[in-house]
């Protein structure tokens, strides 16, 4: 090594590995990622930004990938919350355990339409929030309205269902599963996004 040159820092070392998880993983499942480039900061504070974290205890985050929200819910959240973590792919369940060990979180590998059953089997009770970024409009029809139902039935009635899309298509689903959906745009993110605020 010349003796100019200095070793990549750790955390230098830990984007790289993100960035290559989270692209190699996007060029293999592409349909059930939806971009390259992970969630940007701005998506990530416009969405946390609607959580109550104060009268928080059960979250539920859906597809973390490499973890983009899930640091910051972490990072937020009450020591005495519960965030439960939903994601089919294995590499990333194996990635979300091994760089955001924490107590108050547990990580399924599994499908979000079985969040009724998972919640059962751990006696959480209703869901204060879920937060998610699964690319619905790549998802069969059937499986789709599956997680939305399942969804609208754990939420608290006080609750909220928070969640980005690329794709403005969501939007009927939405509707009529939901007494009530609001819809912003968030464009500093790659791709621009979609985010909605559903209840129950």
């Amino acid at each position: 090594m010349d003796e100019h040159q200095q070793p990549a820092s750790n955390s230098q070392q830990s984007l790289r590995r993100q960035f290559v998880l989270f692209a190699s993983n996007f060029f293999k499942h592409p349909k059930m990622l939806g971009s390259i480039i992970p969630s940007s900061p701005f998506l990530v504070r416009r969405m946390l930004g609607h959580v109550d974290w104060e009268r928080t205890r059960v979250l539920v985050e859906y597809g973390p990938g490499i973890g983009t929200f899930t640091r910051e819910i972490l990072r937020q959240m009450h020591p005495d919350a519960v965030l439960l973590v939903i994601e089919t792919n294995k590499d990333f369940v194996e990635y979300i355990n091994s760089a955001y060990a924490d107590p108050r979180m547990q990580v399924v590998h599994g499908s979000a339409a079985d969040i009724q059953r998972v919640l059962g089997e751990r006696g959480l009770g209703a869901v204060d929030y879920v937060i998610a970024g699964i690319p619905f409009s790549t998802l069969p029809a059937a499986m789709r309205e599956s997680i939305l139902d399942a969804t609208r039935q754990v939420i608290s009635p006080d609750g909220t269902f928070l969640l980005y899309q690329f794709s403005p298509n969501i939007l009927p689903a939405l509707r009529k599963t939901f007494s009530k959906v609001t819809r912003e745009f968030e464009p500093m993110n790659f791709l621009p996004a979609h985010f909605y605020r559903c209840s129950p």
